[in-house]
Parts: structure tokens; sequence; C-alpha cells
């Protein structure tokens, strides 16, 4: 009995044999594939990899003529000139020749207090000695500006123009090589000398304007043309 179970049991291996689903596999254990790229002939697989190196082989020299004709545009025509190094104004450290009048007491002791106070530069004028009378003397740049406490008032017609620059009266005089500015609205003359060679004169008296404002009180005979 144990030897016919065991022959009935062999199967001919050269028979079909059944699945777990139902169809039926060929003996020899090799099924057709399910996949239908599988079955798809080699030629045409040929074919899409050609077509697409072909595609890949345009794409690329347009990508790159894209890029370089991007950069070439955004690059500019011609380079930018690097800024060059600003120039400091060369000036001349020697003594300014200025006089020195003699001045009574009140107005030797206003001119001190202006002169005490006056800013070292004026914009970008370095202050320079002067050859006399530097508690009432003052002078800027190359050429130079001058600055003088004390004198006689200026006299000038009623009809000249005044000007007022940070409350602080200004008559202007024009002559061949300066501008010269005076007070009409002090008690004591400050005098302000400004070369040609420096445009719009009466930008050149603002920082001084605001000190005089500071230690020269006002006083005088003040033009109408001043009032406020």
């Amino acid at each position: 009995m144990d030897e016919m179970t065991s022959s009935s049991a062999a199967v001919d291996d050269d028979g079909p044999r059944d699945t777990s689903d139902g169809t039926r596999e060929p003996a020899d254990g090799i099924g057709e594939s399910a996949d239908p790229a599988a079955a798809a002939p080699v030629g045409r697989d040929r074919s899409n990899r050609g077509a697409a190196l072909v595609a890949t082989l345009i794409a690329v020299p347009i990508t790159l003529l894209v890029a370089v004709l991007a950069v070439t545009k955004l690059a500019p025509e011609t380079p930018a000139a690097a800024p060059s190094p600003s120039t400091a104004r060369v000036q001349s450290t020697a003594p300014v020749e200025m006089a020195a009048p003699a001045l009574a007491a009140r107005p030797a002791v206003v001119c001190r207090a202006l002169l005490s106070q006056l800013p070292t530069t004026i914009r970008d004028l370095a202050q320079r000695p002067v050859t006399a009378g530097p508690e009432q003397n003052a002078a800027y740049g190359d050429p130079a500006l001058t600055v003088a406490c004390g004198g006689t008032e200026p006299t000038f017609p009623a009809t000249d123009e005044v000007w007022t620059v940070n409350r602080v009266c200004w008559h202007l005089a024009e002559q061949a090589d300066a501008a010269v500015l005076s007070t009409v609205d002090r008690e004591t003359l400050i005098t302000v000398r400004v070369p040609r060679s420096y445009e719009q004169p009466l930008q050149w008296v603002s920082p001084i304007s605001s000190t005089i404002v500071a230690s020269v009180p006002s006083g005088g005979a003040i033009p109408s043309g001043c009032q406020r």
C-alpha cells in the first residue's frame, strides 16, 4: 500500500500543470509575458530611442544659445569706470597777511569772544594762521577767506540790497578779486572777504553767521531790509 501511494503521487513532469489562478502553465514552465511592452518589436524600441537622442541633441545647443544671449543682454556694453578717489583741495598753511587795528575795550572783548568760537574749518577750508591780531582776525583756505572783527562801519546807499543769513544781516560789496560781506545789524562790525574763486559768497558766511549770533550782540542803525 505504501508503495502505491508513493507511485500515484508522482506526476509526469512533461505534462501541463495547473496554476493557482486556474490557468494552465506550459509543461516547460516558461509562460508568455503579460506586459505588452515586453512583446513590442525590437525595431520600434530602437526607433523611439533614436528619436529621443535626436531631440536631445537639438535641445542642448538651443538651451546653450538662449543662456549665452541672456548673459550678453544683461552684461553692460562697456565696463563701468572705477570711481576715482576724491582729491582734497591743496591748501597753503602759511600765515595770511591781515591788518590788526587797535580796538576799544568793548569791541576787543566782543571780538575775542567771536574768535574763540569760530569753527576750525569752513566747509572744506581749513583755518590758517594770520600775521597780526589772532584775537580779532581769522583766515581759511587757499586763496584765503578772511574774517575781521572790529573797524569802521561801511557806508552804502539805502537802496542797496541786504541779505539775512542765519539771522545775521549782511551787505554785499563786489570787488575785482573778492566779494566783501559786512554785518549791518551788530554792535561790532564783522567783515568777511570771500575770494572770487569761491562761488555764491553768501553760502560761505552761513557757519560764521551762527557763531556771530552766539557771541556778538545785535545793535546799531539796522537797515529796514533787515527788520524782522
